[in-house]
């Protein structure tokens, strides 16, 4: 370590080397998304953190500023890659435009690090032997920040890839926030303790990491009972799956996937997966709710609608041994409603779909019912946001999320929505009922853990 600390003094005082800093900057943010899914190297992350306190010691401010630049660079750059098969395959961009849009966000979002860079630096000049202690409380105010600016992009956080290790246990207490707090104050520890060999440092380790596996032990929900559930993927192409042609095939296919499974309590089909509006679909809704009825089986389902004005709605419908429908409050920048329409509109193809025409639900709806059971919904990217899905509904007794990841294609971005959608069951305490288009379909315990 005396070693590094050398070679740290030499990069940062030699006129040419501080870009070795810069690059290590760089490289740890780059490490960050490796401890997320689908991935899930968690250790990663901790050490992403360690790396970056190590870039930042001893600089300018100017150079510290470019760092934390740099490492949110890193950290977008990899996280949010996926964003390029939206607008390219799907959006019908072509690669270079597809391509310079990506950058642009990621470029744009990174100016979140310049930001925690800045209170940093000022935050260090005034307290100089605290700042260090100061950086998991930064940290965690710009992922809340970046929760809600511009409507939010709560994508990334360092605290969605412990799920499965000892501090998931302060989810149900603290929110994947409070999970990122403690997972940068261990870093920082360990950081102090390899420049200033006290144990104490290595001790408040071991309390944050023993206090975490404590939490994880207790259960503070108790089983109501059980139920059976399908969950039906039709794996429609994306391409084809607005066509009017496509209609009855779709309704045909799940109609038929789902036949050997009447008399499920709960059945649940995924976003927009019948591709009428409801309006027209009454013939074909009456059928599957008469049906329901007979084998005892709640049906879920992901339609669209229109409300008075002509407005388009994404929704969610419960037919059969239940009722009740949710419309979908957070919509999708770009995808479901076109900011700055008038500029916009008309350059890819991905602004001028249908689903870029919607109106939001409104904030408080009633919970629909599956058999006396209070259901909270939630719409795709809705599940990324834990108030949002925390007070849909008020002591619900399930957790139902329907989306279409087909807009991922194969790249790292269902694993991501996949683990969001766990850590709001972990966090609230809640089983859950995940059904995609095309994967990933997953029932999730109240543990945050994939049952199936």
């Amino acid at each position: 370590w005396k070693r590094v600390k050398l070679l740290e003094k030499f990069f940062n005082n030699h006129p040419y080397l501080p870009h070795i800093g810069h690059l290590t900057a760089l490289i740890a943010g780059l490490l960050l998304p490796l401890s997320l899914a689908p991935f899930d190297w968690w250790p990663l992350g901790i050490l992403s953190v360690l790396i970056f306190l190590e870039s930042i010691s001893g600089g300018s401010p100017g150079r510290i500023l470019i760092r934390f630049y740099l490492y949110s660079l890193g950290t977008f750059a990899l996280g949010v890659s996926w964003i390029y098969v939206s607008i390219n395959v799907y959006g019908g961009a072509p690669p270079i435009l597809a391509g310079f849009l990506v950058i642009l966000f990621i470029l744009a979002w990174s100016l979140n690090g310049l930001l925690l860079g800045f209170v940093y630096i000022k935050w260090a000049r005034y307290f100089p032997r605290g700042h260090l202690f100061a950086f998991p409380v930064l940290w965690v105010l710009s992922e809340w920040f970046r929760g809600w600016f511009l409507t939010g992009f709560p994508w990334i956080y360092i605290g969605y890839g412990h799920l499965s290790s000892p501090l998931a246990g302060f989810a149900p207490v603290a929110g994947v926030l409070g999970i990122s707090f403690v997972v940068v104050l261990s870093a920082v520890l360990i950081h102090q303790f390899l420049e200033q060999r006290k144990p104490v440092l290595i001790l408040g380790v071991l309390v944050i990491w023993l206090s975490g596996f404590g939490l994880s032990q207790v259960d503070f929900v108790e089983e109501k009972g059980q139920v059976t559930v399908a969950a039906v993927q039709g794996n429609i192409d994306q391409h084809s799956k607005w066509q009017r042609k496509m209609v009855m095939p779709i309704l045909n296919k799940y109609t038929d996937l789902t036949s050997g499974h009447w008399g499920a309590d709960i059945i649940v089909w995924p976003e927009a997966s019948i591709t009428l509006f409801r309006e027209n679909a009454g013939n074909f809704l009456q059928g599957l709710d008469e049906k329901g009825k007979r084998s005892g089986s709640t049906v879920v389902l992901g339609i669209p609608d229109r409300d008075e004005d002509g407005s388009f709605l994404n929704s969610a419908i419960v037919v059969g041994k239940g009722q009740g429908n949710y419309i979908k409050r957070h919509l999708v920048p770009f995808g479901e409603y076109v900011p700055f329409e008038n500029w916009l509109r008309g350059l890819i193809t991905f602004f001028d779909l249908p689903m870029s025409h919607n109106k939001p639900g409104p904030d408080q709806q009633e919970a629909p019912l599956a058999d006396g059971l209070k259901l909270s919904l939630s719409i795709c990217y809705e599940v990324v946001y834990s108030e949002l899905v925390r007070s849909t509904t008020e002591s619900p007794d399930l957790f139902i999320t329907i989306s279409n990841d087909t807009w991922f294609g194969s790249s790292i971005g269902p694993a991501q929505h996949l683990q969001m959608a766990q850590m709001r069951a972990l966090e609230n305490g809640r089983s859950m009922i995940r059904a995609t288009n095309n994967g990933i379909t997953a029932t999730i315990n109240h543990r945050g853990e994939i049952t199936d």
